[in-house]
């Protein structure tokens, strides 16, 4: 067996595992909050390690991967109700309290540096994350929460299938780079098929939920396109963010895909574009 085929074993296998550890996630809303706090402990986690390689950077790492997880359970809590009162994120706002004025004691070589890379990673990762859960739970015309997992689970399956569009269309038919600074290995046409495979398969999900689900046809075909347009833009970013710390995966914690920030950061742009997209719906 070459190199090549061994390398193409190991990202199925961790593909599969991963599809399948995500769509399980979903079934119930425990899971998804539990999921989804370890996501994004992982991923801050992963991103503060890279950027304390960068000189003059120093991040604390471990309380600023408390601050994302808890933050991302407060908005959980609040969210699907459990709990009503905004007291839940005052211990969050006094993290990223200390967090600044910690700088003050600490004498480090560019504290001006330390707060930017650190408030990066609450706005850049935990708060993205977090508003999964306004996809998720929804209070509906009863005065309950009600959770869905329709929306969020497909916002992911749109990325995954966006992604595979894209890498066969591109590499079909692949002439006109669609970002050459920040990724020479995409194209328009990889990203035009990419969507336009995205946008049948919302019509079909549309169709086959029928009058199950609030969305319509319509809506999630919009959804759909939303979740290329940013899921591509996300990549983009974290392909800049890759190329100005020089390096090539954010880790190799999924053999075969890279690390967390690799796996993720499609859905870093492409959740909130998805609450703004579902809010803008329900103004109409």
């Amino acid at each position: 067996m070459t190199e090549k085929q061994s390398n193409l074993i190991t990202r199925t296998i961790t593909g599969v595992l991963f599809v399948t550890i995500m769509v399980c996630g979903f079934l119930r809303p425990e899971a998804m909050i539990f999921l989804f706090a370890l996501i994004t402990g992982m991923t801050i986690w992963e991103y503060c390690g890279l950027v304390n390689d960068v000189e003059g950077v120093a991040v604390n790492r471990f309380i600023s991967t408390v601050a994302g997880v808890y933050f991302f359970i407060a908005v959980a809590s609040w969210r699907s109700g459990i709990v009503t009162n905004f007291v839940i994120f005052v211990p969050y706002l006094l993290t990223v309290i200390y967090l600044f004025v910690s700088e003050l004691y600490l004498k480090n070589e560019n504290p001006i540096h330390d707060w930017a890379y650190t408030m990066l990673s609450q706005m850049y990762i935990a708060l993205p994350l977090s508003m999964v859960n306004i996809l998720a739970f929804d209070v509906q015309g009863d005065g309950l929460v009600h959770y869905d997992m329709m929306i969020p689970l497909m916002l992911f399956v749109f990325l995954w299938i966006n992604d595979s569009g894209a890498y066969c269309s591109g590499s079909l038919f692949g002439r006109h780079k669609l970002f050459p600074r920040i990724s020479p290995g995409k194209t328009w046409e990889g990203s035009i098929g990419g969507g336009l495979l995205v946008l049948i398969v919302a019509a079909v999900v549309g169709y086959l939920l029928g009058d199950t689900h609030a969305l319509s046809i319509p809506m999630w075909m919009g959804l759909g396109l939303v979740v290329v347009v940013f899921g591509t833009l996300g990549d983009l970013v974290e392909s800049l963010f890759k190329r100005t710390l020089g390096i090539k995966d954010s880790g190799n914690i999924l053999p075969g895909h890279g690390g967390m920030l690799d796996r993720f950061d499609s859905s870093l742009m492409a959740i909130p574009a998805a609450v703004v997209y579902i809010y803008t719906l329900q103004l109409f």
